[in-house]
């Protein structure tokens, strides 16, 4: 196996870790706002094969990096199962609220996604025959509790307010959803898988909102469902998953899940995380994005940091969270330079 990041997920301490980032197909580069504004919006550039795999290339040519993350975004498979959705310029997603029993029963299931999620499917077989044979090919969903407080509010919300609510005043109607996502989401990642996809990836971005029993059983058993039933289809196949701002939660979240890895956020400081999390086997992070706006000296220091403090133990380098519109493109060089030169 020469792929480094196939090699950290195995449990494989190596010499210089690995490097993706989230995000790295993104407006903080040129080349992408040249080809969204040929796409014409976001989801017409997430559907068009062509133009989705050329943005998921471009921070490989530029930057080598030694994996690529498919492009595309966790709230596709909520309109797959049959959510209006819609992109508002600077504001964010919108999508039509699942509010009441009515709203839910509108929703399909199972093969019917396959039919919208298709061209993403295309993606990944077109990125699994261009990438470099270096390069490892990432796919991802969103996680169920994530991808569910869009649906329930219609939007990104500061504290998932509504689905708080809606998980406080209707279980079984909350449940219900958080079931359909886990199916859906079970089967989204296996077409990933079987068009290319080396690894998986899911993005839990609002664990840390749980609390108690509702983190287990809303952020880490839907995690350990996917994981196991991906690897009980695709044996050897290696998940990571990132239960953001899970704090003192992210020990054990290897084990209670099956994954391979666990993604960090910037909350945690690297030396706890060794200490911590990265006994239980690889993790992946956790640079503060804000160094690829501000870089310098500090940037350089933090980056050290980092590698230093996981580097007795399989580690994938990354951000804690994605690089932001207002990164300086040459930050990110000075990042991978510090990464692999020392």
């Amino acid at each position: 196996m020469s792929k480094t990041i196939l090699r950290a997920l195995a449990g494989e301490t190596l010499p210089v870790p690995p490097v993706w980032m989230m995000r790295q197909a993104g407006r903080y580069l040129p080349e992408y706002r040249a080809t969204r504004a040929e796409a014409g919006d976001f989801l017409s550039l997430c559907y068009n094969p062509e133009l989705a795999t050329e943005v998921t290339l471009q921070p490989i040519r530029r930057y080598g990096f030694d994996g690529a993350i498919l492009f595309a975004d966790i709230l596709l498979l909520p309109q797959a199962l049959g959510a209006d959705l819609w992109f508002v310029t600077g504001e964010g997603p919108r999508l039509s609220t699942i509010t009441c029993q009515a709203d839910f029963d509108k929703l399909g299931r199972g093969e019917m996604i396959h039919d919208t999620l298709s061209p993403i499917y295309e993606t990944v077989s077109r990125l699994s025959r261009e990438l470099p044979e270096e390069t490892t090919l990432i796919g991802f969903a969103g996680a169920p509790w994530t991808v569910a407080t869009y649906m329930i509010a219609g939007k990104g919300t500061p504290d998932q307010g509504p689905a708080h609510a809606l998980k406080d005043e209707n279980r079984p109607l909350f449940e219900a959803l958080i079931e359909r996502l886990t199916e859906g989401t079970i089967d989204y990642l296996s077409e990933q898988v079987k068009a290319g996809a080396e690894v998986v990836k899911i993005f839990d971005s609002w664990a840390g909102s749980l609390e108690g029993e509702d983190f287990d059983r809303y952020a880490l058993a839907p995690a350990r469902t996917i994981t196991q039933e991906l690897k009980s289809r695709f044996p050897g196949l290696p998940v990571i998953v990132f239960p953001r701002q899970a704090g003192d939660k992210y020990v054990g979240f290897h084990a209670a899940t099956g994954a391979d890895c666990v993604a960090l956020d910037d909350s945690v400081s690297p030396d706890w995380a060794a200490e911590h999390v990265q006994v239980s086997g690889c993790v992946q992070g956790n640079l503060a994005n804000t160094h690829m706006v501000t870089g310098g000296q500090a940037l350089v220091d933090e980056t050290r940091r980092v590698v230093q403090a996981f580097s007795k133990g399989p580690h994938i380098f990354n951000l804690g969270h994605g690089i932001t519109p207002d990164a300086d493109p040459e930050n990110v060089q000075l990042m991978i330079d510090t990464i692999r030169n020392g």
